[in-house]
């Protein structure tokens, strides 16, 4: 059998997989057919990463960027899209490759509206302090420039956009010290394909402005629940269940595909 021909039998049978329903052995088998498309398809992907690599980033972040891509079009693809799998796998690697990016851009630049807020920011809070005696609190520097709290929290948030995330970085807390990987849950073999600092940063982004923040604080800056709850405004009851609502919301955004 070719491996072309090889490749199309696997894809039908992964197809035939995904409508066999959810327990343990198919989903075992699911795992393992999808497991070698990816080998299959990884000359396209190695074809598609290498056009990227005149922007300045590790081709072997690249690959896995567009490994990622391949994962996804897999997942997504169905016969009736009239379109052969390769057709179809491009423009999602591609838009994976892209998108990574169009975000590591909006790491550095940050939107103009935001940038304003941010100097209105420094300023209310240099004013404040000296009138209130303390750090203000997000809610006390809205009410002084007359915006929203989430407007506040937003612009807080993109100050950090330049930090680098990284789940191995450990940091203190009530609890001692702790990572972010492990209270989010380890992904299935087949998103080990995947970088986590790259998942992580596109799930972040797709939280509320305030459990982003609060992730921020806690995970990347090493704050308490206690520090946070004093810079927010809020109390660390408070705090611990913003944290536990993100954390869940991450679980699920990062949960491999059924």
């Amino acid at each position: 059998m070719s491996d072309e021909k090889s490749a199309e039998a696997l894809l039908e049978r992964f197809l035939a997989l995904k409508q066999a329903g959810d327990d343990e052995a198919i989903a075992h088998e699911r795992s393992a057919v999808r497991t070698q498309l990816v080998e299959r398809h990884l000359g396209l992907v190695r074809y598609l990463a290498k056009r990227f690599t005149d922007r300045g980033e590790p081709y072997d972040d690249l690959l896995q960027i567009a490994t990622l891509g391949l994962i996804n079009a897999i997942d997504r693809y169905q016969p009736e899209f009239g379109a052969q799998f390769a057709t179809f796998a491009t423009p999602t690697i591609l838009g994976e490759l892209k998108r990574y990016f169009r975000d590591k851009r909006w790491a550095v630049h940050v939107p103009r509206r935001l940038k304003d807020l941010a100097l209105s920011i420094g300023g209310a809070t240099d004013r404040l302090t000296a009138d209130l005696g303390r750090t203000p609190t997000p809610a006390e520097i809205a009410a002084h420039l007359g915006v929203e709290v989430e407007a506040i929290l937003e612009a807080m948030e993109a100050g950090g956009a330049l930090s680098p995330l990284s789940l191995d970085a450990g940091f203190e807390s009530e609890e001692g010290a702790r990572r972010l990987a492990p209270s989010i849950g380890v992904p299935d073999g087949d998103l080990e394909l995947v970088p986590e600092r790259a998942e992580i940063a596109g799930a972040l982004e797709r939280l509320p402005g305030r459990e982003r923040v609060v992730l921020r604080l806690r995970f990347f800056e090493g704050q308490t629940q206690r520090e946070v709850g004093e810079r927010l405004g809020t109390s660390q009851m408070q705090i611990s269940r913003i944290e536990q609502r993100a954390l869940a919301r991450l679980r699920t955004l990062l949960a491999p595909p059924s």
